[in-house]
């Protein structure tokens, strides 16, 4: 899926800019879905006023999480071949995918989440061992408050404290002069080690901005998992290498070969 040098890159700086990944007819479809979730009320403002309980009235940082139990189009994209293909290359040809998420966040209030290593949540011993697959379901640009990555910053164990502003993320201190804002259009992906500081910032924007995150993890880290991170000690769907079923063990159907149709079925009943 990527070349040697992508994965050089990706191996030295920790993280890795695909700026089309997705067509326009599968984002589309992603947009029609959020908009569906949304729509729904599953999306939560996880904002506070500085006291990491009370949330905030002005600014607003909303998310979902899981995803893939309310959406068959999400819970199909992990499994596309295209997907597969991408974080094998990084990660190698046996992982799991730990969770997805997703982040709206609105015009002018839209706050962002704060610097953190994903690996200050997960805890295994190679930070490159897992990656973060951050899609833009909207244009992403630095106004509406894209993703920031720090480079290299996968060699350095930040410590972590609670975020007072969210209710229940982490922050490091990290200095912003040395972070790369991200610039995508929608579709665009990017790919960023467990150990890759990462933020995003505030929309400052006149436009909603969305954006999606599943977290894979190579299958030799999955006793490793933080305990605290997977309270209940669910079993993470094998996405590829011998255990992966194509979801019928987790899901109890086939769903490693459905994106198409998916995502076929969303346009044509929303447009």
């Amino acid at each position: 899926m990527f070349s040697l040098e992508q994965i050089k890159f990706f191996n030295e700086k920790g993280y890795l800019v695909i700026k089309k990944f997705f067509s326009k007819k599968e984002i589309k479809a992603l947009q029609l879905e959020v908009k569906r979730i949304k729509d729904e009320g599953f999306f939560r403002n996880v904002a506070t006023d500085g006291d990491g309980k009370t949330a905030s009235k002005d600014l607003v940082n909303y998310q979902v999480m899981p995803l893939n139990d309310k959406s068959k189009l999400i819970r199909s994209l992990p499994f596309e071949k295209k997907v597969v293909d991408a974080v094998s290359s990084l990660i190698g040809n046996s992982f799991v995918l730990l969770g997805d998420q997703m982040f709206i966040k609105p015009p002018k209030i839209g706050i962002g989440t704060n610097w953190h290593q994903d690996n200050a949540y997960f805890k295994i011993t190679n930070p490159l061992g897992g990656t973060a697959m951050w899609i833009a379901v909207d244009d992403a640009r630095i106004d509406n408050g894209t993703i920031h990555v720090i480079p290299k910053s996968f060699k350095n164990n930040y410590s972590h404290q609670r975020d007072p502003f969210s209710d229940h993320h982490i922050i490091c201190e990290v200095s912003d002069d040395e972070g790369v804002g991200i610039e995508l259009d929608a579709g665009g992906v990017l790919f960023f080690c467990f150990g890759t500081a990462h933020c995003t910032k505030k929309n400052n924007s006149n436009k909603e901005r969305a954006g999606l995150a599943l977290h894979f993890l190579n299958s030799l880290y999955i006793s490793e998992i933080n305990l605290e991170f997977n309270k209940s000690k669910k079993n993470f769907p094998f996405i590829l290498g011998d255990k992966a079923s194509g979801g019928l063990n987790e899901y109890g159907m086939i769903v490693s070969e459905t994106w198409k149709d998916e995502v076929n079925k969303i346009i044509k009943g929303r447009n």
